[in-house]
């Protein structure tokens, strides 16, 4: 059933975005879900401002964040740019890359000149930094880039500039995970067509499968937005589009799903299996996920319920909203990139 409704949508045109007021229409899950969940207890304060940008830098839009061995707080800015503007990076030599510390001092800033737009990063067991640009401009793009935590570039997946299924192209990569042994598998597709799979790569980069294509099948996928490893080395695939999370094996083997989470944005676990899933788009820029609530929502891998719930401080939105990428630190402080209200908020117990 399609009930037609008059909003204020976002319409992303080539490498633009702008907000118009048009008829749109309310669809119908592509994956059942149940009831919506939108209560459990909020055990948490928001922090804002309390991390330190250069002398004369705006902080701008972040859909990535990521945290260290040493609860050092990694994230991948979109060079000043505020909302979601495509391609924010393309004509800037701003450094969107930032490390700091656990009270807000800016360690480290590089990446300048290299990126079209910054979109998921990770840390990687030795402590390697890793971020995808899931667009393309004027020959670069849709790569993922390994960096030093000083900032060295010490190895490139994809090729520049170019979108594409084959073994040394990525379309659209938004994140990347790391199994236990140290192979590299990576969610693309951020648009209609284009991606939705998943890319497994050796430790060095050597392709090794992938798996995926369009659709709402156990296996398919329609916009692949987060990754992430519980600790029995299951992958998490936070499937947007079809609101939910699919696990697999290592070999891209479906073992189950997860809808409880509502529309996975972001997706951390900690070492407990406590799994953090930041739904930015539910009631705003989704149109099939009507009745479920944006925000942060906390639970267990083990039995799957959910024991949190940290609210999108905004009611009603036309736009994504509050955390987009999500991570947690070893004392259990969550840390969420936004998008559009361009803000790394911290989120600490009471």
């Amino acid at each position: 059933m399609k009930i037609a409704l008059t909003a204020t949508i976002v319409i992303i045109a080539g490498f633009g975005a702008y907000a118009q007021s048009s008829p749109t229409v309310r669809l119908e899950p592509p994956v059942p879900t149940g009831p919506p969940i939108n209560s459990a207890p909020n055990p948490y304060r928001t922090v804002s401002g309390w991390f330190k940008m250069p002398e004369g830098r705006t902080f701008g839009s972040t859909g990535g964040v990521a945290v260290d061995k040493r609860n050092h707080i990694w994230v991948a800015e979109r060079c000043g740019v505020k909302g979601f503007i495509a391609a924010s990076c393309a004509d800037s030599k701003l450094d969107p890359v930032f490390e700091f510390d656990e009270n807000g001092k800016l360690l480290h800033n590089f990446g300048g000149g290299l990126m079209v737009m910054p979109h998921g990063i990770s840390v990687d067991a030795d402590g390697n930094v890793w971020v995808t640009d899931n667009q393309g401009k004027d020959g670069r793009g849709h790569q993922v880039f390994k960096f030093s935590p000083e900032g060295k570039i010490l190895m490139t997946l994809g090729t520049p500039g170019v979108a594409g299924l084959g073994p040394n192209l990525l379309d659209q990569p938004n994140a990347v995970a790391f199994a236990p042994n140290g192979d590299i598998f990576i969610s693309e597709g951020h648009s209609a067509e284009g991606g939705n799979r998943i890319v497994k790569l050796s430790k060095d980069g050597k392709f090794i499968k992938a798996w995926g294509k369009k659709g709402s099948a156990p296996g398919e996928f329609d916009l692949p937005h987060c990754v992430a490893f519980d600790s029995k080395g299951r992958l998490l695939v936070g499937d947007r589009n079809n609101n939910r999370i699919q696990v697999f094996d290592q070999e891209g083997n479906f073992i189950e799903q997860f809808t409880q989470f509502s529309r996975p944005s972001g997706i951390a676990v900690d070492k407990n299996d406590v799994i953090y899933v930041a739904d930015s788009e539910s009631e705003s820029v989704s149109k099939n996920h009507f009745g479920w609530k944006r925000g942060i929502r906390v639970g267990s891998m083990k039995d799957g319920k959910i024991t949190a719930y940290i609210p999108d401080p905004l009611e009603t939105s036309t736009t994504t909203s509050a955390a987009e990428g999500i991570a947690v630190d070893s004392k259990g402080v969550v840390y969420g990139a936004e998008v559009v209200p361009n803000d790394l908020k911290k989120y600490v117990k009471r």
